[in-house]
């Protein structure tokens, strides 16, 4: 690691590298938008390279597609037609430009706590690849919830790209070597696979219909690859219970009836970017409650008479 990177937080490589990430956070969203818009459609995201109003088809000039900066300038209009744009367009590039942030400030190499409890990163290739991560979850989140698909290059290629990443950044599972990281990824793919897999299987013998998408199932065990099984077993409870406390709502609120298709993509997303973020140090509060195992000096004397 450079020496300079090595004394952070310090100025002035602290704050550059902190800007260069809301940057890059506030960029990429852009770009999500453009895949957003174009994968469901298969529509090549390269090509037309430049952005397109979706109600006129004009193309977008650089300064008018400022990320951020342009919709809130425009009042959310197109410049030539005047027709409102999806407000999801800011949206999606304020939650990537704050969690790109977010994902960064986790690093210190100390390993003490971070601003906001942050789970603390001590190794700092770990975070481009948090980012990579973080950028597929918002992709697949906004895909979900307006087409109710999961995209096959978020789950199957996530899964390719956790395996690539794992064996390029073992740290990424807190391991030393190549085969111990492969492993790990290989336990967390299988993992977030074949749990929501039965998931789906059982629920459809029970339930006579799809109790879960396959979508769903590919992206648990996209995260379980990059993230390991520890974060499976968070990310199955506390995506359950997001979905269950969001669909209830829905019903109690009209909103819903009972056995209408909720997307459940965007409740592993979110638990994923919950682990990212504050996950294993939630994970280690847990097993510091569990109770510890009983000495076998104590069962014998328990035993003694």
């Amino acid at each position: 690691m450079p020496n300079e990177l090595a004394a952070l937080p310090q100025f002035p490589w602290y704050l550059y590298l902190t800007l260069l990430s809301v940057t890059l956070g506030a960029c990429f969203g852009s770009f999500l938008n453009v895949c957003i818009y174009r994968i469901p459609k298969e529509i090549p995201t390269g090509k037309p390279s430049r952005s397109f109003c979706p109600h006129c088809d004009k193309t977008i000039p650089w300064f008018y597609n400022i990320p951020l900066l342009s919709y809130i300038i425009l009042g959310g209009k197109c410049k030539f037609c005047e027709k409102k744009i999806s407000l999801r367009y800011f949206l999606v590039e304020c939650l990537t430009t704050i969690l790109f942030l977010l994902v960064w400030l986790k690093f210190d190499p100390s390993g003490t706590a971070r601003v906001l409890g942050l789970d603390p990163v001590g190794n700092i290739y770990v975070i481009p690849v948090y980012m990579l991560m973080t950028f597929g979850l918002i992709l697949g989140t906004f895909v979900d919830i307006e087409h109710l698909i999961l995209p096959d290059r978020v789950t199957l290629g996530g899964i390719a790209a956790g395996l690539i990443c794992s064996a390029l950044v073992p740290a990424l599972h807190g391991a030393d070597t190549i085969l111990e990281s492969l492993k790990s990824a290989a336990i967390g793919g299988a993992l977030g696979w074949f749990s929501l897999w039965g998931v789906a299987i059982f629920g459809k013998m029970i339930f006579k219909k799809d109790a879960m998408g396959f979508g769903d199932v590919k992206l648990l065990g996209a995260i379980g690859t990059f993230l390991g099984w520890e974060a499976v077993l968070f990310n199955i409870f506390v995506s359950s219970l997001l979905g269950a406390i969001v669909g209830i709502s829905f019903v109690k609120a009209g909103k819903k009836e009972m056995g209408s298709q909720i997307p459940f993509g965007p409740f592993i997303a979110l638990a994923a970017i919950l682990w990212i973020l504050w996950g294993p140090t939630w994970w280690q509060a847990y097993m510091d409650l569990m109770p510890a195992p009983i000495d076998s000096s104590v069962i014998e004397m328990m035993n003694y008479k």
